[in-house]
């Protein structure tokens, strides 16, 4: 099948066209949709309200609890980038199964890691969708800024970005393997790293036995660098780059995997199929 497959994807048009073609095509799918637009922006919107009336309280305490306030509230919009980050990875696959095209790409010139690299640009375009208005509310309702932290923000994004790309890639091998009868892994396996990355508590809040799990996840240098900044006052680089260490073996394995459920579907021939 996969002899077959190659045959039938002569190199037609440049890698960057491939991949454009495809970030155009959901691009238009998801402006053509208010309602994908708005739920893009709903949740992080009812998060923020809710740390930001927690944070009004928390600045009327003396200490550094003062300061917890603007640390949740970051905590917070880096969750977002990191659950966006994976479920806008996931939602554009997910809409290539729901309308069954995923085959039909899989014939045309474009290759496997070229739609990959097109959910990742998607992935980034829905978290900005997302981010940008948030973060302007939060700097207008309750005064936290997350874009004043500069350089950190960006090595924060990054971190937060590569692990969600790790993730969606398993979800989408996971798909390829077990069809549509996986889709509530896009939504539901990402928070089991809600409480194991100490997002908003420190690793010394977990079981002593925890805790080398908990370092043992990008995410979690990133939530720790950020309390760092915010309460200590202290910035620490070799939180991102052990993070970036971390997150570079995440993404060459979630690859690995990915290929190896996808050379699975194109030997059974199961691309065309893939449903319940």
């Amino acid at each position: 099948m996969s002899e077959v497959v190659s045959n039938l994807r002569p190199a037609t048009g440049s890698p960057g066209s491939r991949i454009g073609a495809m970030v155009l095509r959901h691009w238009y799918l998801l402006k053509s949709s208010p309602p994908r637009i708005i739920d893009i922006v709903y949740w992080p919107t009812v998060q923020l309200f809710m740390w930001g009336f927690l944070q009004t309280w928390l600045a009327d305490q003396s200490g550094k609890l003062a300061f917890a306030g603007g640390s949740l509230i970051g905590a917070m919009l880096l969750w977002d980038v990191l659950f966006r980050g994976q479920i806008g990875f996931n939602m554009s696959f997910l809409e290539e199964l729901w309308s069954r095209n995923l085959g039909h790409l899989m014939v045309s010139p474009l290759r496997a890691h070229e739609l990959l690299a097109a959910l990742a640009v998607m992935s980034i375009i829905r978290v900005m969708i997302g981010l940008i208005p948030v973060t302007l509310l939060a700097i207008y309702y309750f005064g936290f800024d997350l874009m004043a932290l500069g350089l950190w923000m960006v090595a924060f994004f990054l971190n937060l970005m590569l692990t969600s790309w790790a993730v969606g890639m398993v979800v989408c091998g996971l798909l390829l393997r077990y069809g549509l009868g996986a889709e509530h892994l896009a939504w539901s396996l990402i928070f089991i790293l809600l409480t194991i990355c100490c997002v908003y508590y420190p690793v010394s809040a977990l079981p002593t036995w925890l805790q080398p799990v908990a370092l043992s996840l990008a995410p979690t240098y990133v939530f720790e660098g950020l309390r760092s900044i915010l309460i200590d006052g202290v910035a620490r680089p070799e939180l991102m780059f052990v993070a970036l260490g971390l997150n570079v073996l995440y993404l060459v394995a979630a690859t690995v995997l990915f290929f190896w459920f996808y050379r699975d579907a194109l030997e059974k021939g199961t691309l065309l199929s893939t449903g319940e």
